[in-house]
């Protein structure tokens, strides 16, 4: 039976392996063309948003004694704009802000989000291989298919932004703001994680009786991993790097469950 250690300096040593190394390649790759994208498309959205903009000032003055007020609408567009903006001191130091703020925010999550979309299609390659170097006596039957996939996949994204709309509250409380941001990314993480590897390996009802007695390990393993993608472009090279590590911990449970 291997340590929590010798499991994790063994996931360390495959993925440095060379095939390992060429399969996280492609979430790194994908997922940076893909936000590349994505950052010029919602940039033009913003630009587009910004593209005119009603400006009215109001002026008192005195004649005779008698104030007059008149007020003066103009129209700001295109680039003059920005520049209007950005005239203000406290305007541009928002907008500085914000624009680090939110779009580093989104960045980091989005390609969280992206990256384990991408390990889903090369986690049965990952896996195929880890049974080549290890367990060449477990046999793959997996319960998955493209349907299923699809459905749950949808069905997790849409109750991740239900979670991102019902913990809107507490985005303001310091502390709780931090757990609330992530956990909804985090439910989604862990169960696509899971079902991703799971549904390779094992039956249904292998995977039933895993979840029954392993669940609080495996949360906390994911737990940990999803802490590791927090940090910048981790996980652009440590999808892969993730599933070998929770597919030894499934292989091993496997092969008890079989008593192999």
């Amino acid at each position: 039976m291997k340590s929590e250690k010798d499991l994790i300096l063994l996931s360390i040593k495959d993925f440095l392996s060379l095939k390992m190394l060429k399969y996280s390649l492609a979430p790194f790759l994908i997922t940076i063309i893909l936000m590349y994208i994505l950052f010029f498309v919602i940039a033009g959205m913003g630009v587009d948003s910004l593209a005119g903009m009603q400006v009215e000032s109001t002026q008192v003055s005195m004649q005779d004694g008698i104030p007059h007020t008149q007020s003066e609408t103009t129209m700001i567009e295109g680039n003059s704009v920005v520049d209007y903006l950005m005239s203000f001191a406290i305007t541009s130091w928002l907008a500085t802000f914000f624009i680090y703020a939110i779009g580093g925010f989104l960045t980091l999550y989005l390609s969280i989000f992206i990256a384990i979309i991408v390990i889903g299609f090369l986690t049965p390659f990952v896996l195929r291989e880890l049974q080549k170097r290890h367990y060449g006596d477990i046999e793959l039957i997996g319960y998955s298919n493209l349907l299923t996939d699809l459905f749950l996949v949808i069905k997790w994204a849409v109750i991740m932004m239900l979670l991102f709309i019902a913990l809107i509250p507490f985005y303001f409380i310091p502390v709780l703001n931090i757990v609330a941001f992530n956990l909804p990314l985090y439910y989604f993480f862990h169960k696509m994680l899971k079902y991703d590897i799971s549904s390779n390996i094992c039956t249904k009802e292998e995977n039933r009786e895993i979840n029954y007695f392993f669940s609080n390990k495996l949360r906390l393993k994911t737990l940990s991993l999803y802490l590791i993608s927090l940090v910048p472009f981790a996980i652009f090279f440590g999808a892969v790097l993730f599933v070998i590590y929770l597919g030894h911990t499934y292989f091993l449970e496997v092969k008890k469950l079989r008593n192999i």
